[in-house]
């Protein structure tokens, strides 16, 4: 997997720093032929000008500001339109809209398939930074593992389920 970099606007760049995005996607069950679930997760490399913890904060911050929950309770977005965030998915690119930042992410073929089938994207919003994690390189599926199912990583994130836009024609 290969990790996008998108860059904050004005005074939440100097807070939140380097803003990545990186998509994969879970196993589906063995008694399930539902699409695999794809994922998307945004965060930060902990750059900003008043260092990783006050990067996490502003995060918090503007998860807060969006009303979307911190912890284990999953936002439905489906349900909840007020809430700016939308993802398109188109020609293997995955655009991520939130109101302090906007990324084009690259995805595999799979991916897209699961995500036009299953109708969503399940969003995770880090507060923790991830600074090894640069945009434009690979991340081995064993960090991303070791990264994302930490508890401590999931208790501190907004969880949400994302409907997929496409292009109308």
């Amino acid at each position: 997997m290969t990790s996008s970099t998108v860059e904050s606007p004005g005074w939440q760049r100097s807070l939140l720093g380097t803003l990545a995005v990186i998509a994969w996607t879970g196993d589906p069950t063995a008694e399930s032929e539902t699409p695999r679930t794809p994922f998307l997760m945004v965060y930060s490399l902990g750059d900003g000008a008043e260092g990783p913890e006050a990067g996490g904060e502003a995060m918090r911050a503007e998860l807060e500001k969006l009303d979307l929950s911190i912890g284990d309770r999953l936002t439905d977005l489906g349900r909840a339109p007020q809430i700016p965030v939308s993802v398109l998915v188109e020609a293997q690119r995955a655009v991520l809209e939130l109101p302090f930042m906007k990324v084009q992410c690259p995805v595999p073929p799979e991916w897209e398939k699961d995500a036009h089938e299953s109708g969503t994207v399940y969003l995770i919003i880090a507060t923790r930074p991830w600074p090894d994690a640069v945009g434009g390189k690979e991340v081995s599926p064993d960090r991303l593992r070791a990264f994302v199912s930490d508890e401590g990583l999931l208790q501190s994130s907004a969880h949400c389920l994302l409907p997929v836009r496409r292009v109308r024609v």
